[in-house]
């Protein structure tokens, strides 16, 4: 915290803030804004009735109206700020609206009723988290099934993910072969392959060997990513060579030089990269959804389909849902945040 109150502090000007120092605050405001804004306003929005949510003008807060049990009516009264014909202003309960007239009274002597234009009145609002909006998806879908397999898929693909990229890596950066560059740049190549034109084929595979309808199916396709290859072999490029060297003296062999010497070396390259699969991983919809059919085995992004109806989309649901799939993306990013800058900085530096 002493660190953050220092670096707010610091100043260009010997006398006080300048103009340098106003743009930079002005600049890390609009960026705070644009980056958490959208954030902010999805979590908040979570907590909204359904009809909080389509209002207009809408607010940024979770604002329900106020109702209040009234003598001689079996359900609560919406509660509203009149404006009288004196200036003064009353607090009313509406009993009905008939056109642009509205039928007022007093909660406190409900005998007398009170015509008024609806112009004059004004809602009276609060604070309310709609916390049913979490509990209900639970009760009425399998949520807690599709939690289990997006967890699954992204552990499992990103531990395979991580062993078959740091190998084929720790192959082109330490060993010397006729084409390791020309395999190296084909590799690079299939990033310029979109999803659309393999989706056909790749399918066709995975229905011969039986993987419709299994995380499998999910999982083995994009194993192999020319990203993670690209970023642990330029690590890996800056790890000395005399310590392979070394190891290859003492009698260490290719597989316990990978597992106890470069992968340890390389692991703020591994984290990040760990990073950066769990985000593809568990973001992932269009592979699965074509892949998975049967409602056991959807993961979240395409179980949250389930929250659209035929013709209402239940957007109170789908923003709750939403939050809850961003939390474990959070978690793992917290943890691992520290080797982000370290790992892609030194993949493109060559030892």
């Amino acid at each position: 915290m002493s660190r953050v109150t220092r670096f707010l502090s610091r100043r260009s000007g010997r006398n006080g803030p300048d103009l340098t120092d106003w743009l930079t605050y002005a600049y890390l405001f609009v960026g705070i804004l644009v980056m958490f804004g959208p954030v902010a306003w999805l979590v908040l929005s979570s907590f909204k009735t359904q009809a909080g949510l389509i209002e207009f003008p809408p607010t940024l807060l979770p604002l329900s109206p106020v109702e209040v049990e009234v003598e001689g009516h079996d359900s609560p009264l919406p509660l509203f700020d009149v404006t009288m014909p004196d200036g003064s202003t009353r607090r009313m309960a509406q009993v009905r609206r008939i056109g642009l007239e509205a039928q007022m009274v007093d909660p406190e002597a409900p005998g007398e009723i009170v015509r008024v234009p609806v112009g004059d009145r004004t809602e009276v609002r609060s604070l309310r988290l709609q916390l049913s909006n979490y509990t209900e998806p639970l009760q009425r879908f399998n949520f807690l099934t599709y939690l289990k397999n997006s967890v699954i898929v992204t552990m499992v693909a990103t531990l395979i993910t991580l062993i078959i990229n740091s190998m084929a890596a720790f192959a082109l950066s330490k060993y010397r072969f006729r084409g390791r560059n020309a395999v190296f740049l084909v590799i690079l190549g299939t990033l310029m392959i979109p999803l659309s034109v393999i989706l056909v084929p790749v399918y066709l595979v995975i229905t011969q060997i039986g993987w419709v309808n299994n995380l499998w199916g999910v999982i083995i396709p994009g194993a192999a990513t020319p990203t993670g290859v690209f970023l642990l072999r330029q690590y890996m490029l800056t790890i000395p060579d005399q310590l392979i060297d070394a190891a290859r003296i003492d009698g260490a062999s290719e597989w316990r030089i990978y597992w106890q010497v470069v992968m340890p070396l390389a692991a703020p390259a591994l984290a990040v990269l760990a990073i950066f699969s769990v985000m593809w991983r568990w973001n992932d919809f269009l592979w699965p959804l074509i892949v998975l059919t049967r409602s056991e085995y959807f993961t979240l992004q395409v179980g949250l389909n389930a929250f659209q109806g035929e013709l209402n989309v239940q957007w109170h649901y789908v923003l709750a849902m939403t939050v809850l799939t961003l939390l474990p993306i959070t978690l793992v990013f917290s943890f691992l945040q520290r080797f982000i800058t370290t790992g892609i900085a030194s993949t493109g530096v060559k030892g």
